[in-house]
């Protein structure tokens, strides 16, 4: 990954640090990106802290503008942010949760790829989104959170087939739960054992993003752990 310029959004979550440090360990230039990450959260010389907001357009189009004034071009985006929310049937959801869902599961990746899209069409550049195992898999009592992760499934499949021509390549990962600081508070009994490791969720984006992945375009992965 030397040479090349990413765009890890969410870099500071329960993923996204293990994305942001992986790609920085492939000799990749890292942009970060959260609303309150910081340079001191990563100690590379490879790492570039941008503070910002992508649940608007108008934030989202800052932010790939900052990087690319700063890098001249764009390579990869690796968007990891996301929200979870539920225990209510669809009967019993409000409007503010449906919505809070589809904002930040949904419209923050539509927001990042109108603007990065254009950028990565001129490197044959990489869009790898982590979704989750709900956009296929839906449960009682987490419809809103499914709902809006499978939009971005067909949202991010369609960017595949739309650039294609360009050589740029879309993907989407479905992890199972993980293994992070926030699900282990939110779910304490549960048996971690089963868990997806972020690592290997972050050595997947690695590869989708080189040389290796290029011929991996419109995919959907699982990635179910021990639950599978």
């Amino acid at each position: 990954m030397k040479g090349k310029v990413v765009l890890v959004t969410g870099a500071d979550g329960g993923l996204g640090t293990y994305v942001t440090q992986a790609f920085l360990d492939a000799g990749a230039a890292v942009v970060g990106t959260s609303r309150k990450i910081q340079p001191s959260d990563f100690e590379s010389a490879n790492f570039t802290a941008l503070a910002g907001e992508i649940s608007t357009s108008s934030g989202a189009k800052s932010v790939v503008d900052r990087v690319v004034e700063h890098f001249g071009k764009l390579d990869v985006v690796a968007h990891t942010v996301g929200g979870f929310a539920g225990g209510q049937s669809i009967a019993d959801t409000d409007d503010a949760t449906f919505q809070r869902m589809f904002d930040l599961n949904l419209n923050c990746v539509f927001y990042i790829l109108r603007a990065a899209v254009p950028l990565l069409r001129k490197t044959s550049g990489r869009v790898i989104a982590i979704g989750s195992r709900a956009a296929l898999e839906p449960g009682a009592g987490v419809g809103a959170y499914s709902a809006s992760k499978a939009a971005m499934v067909s949202l991010i499949r369609t960017v595949a087939v739309e650039n294609k021509d360009a050589g740029l390549t879309a993907n989407v990962i479905l992890p199972g739960t993980m293994d992070t600081p926030a699900n282990r508070k939110a779910i304490p009994n549960a048996d971690i054992s089963k868990w997806v490791q972020p690592a290997s969720v972050a050595k997947l984006v690695v590869w989708l993003a080189g040389e290796a992945g290029k011929d991996v375009n419109g995919a959907v992965i699982p990635v179910y752990g021990k639950d599978a």
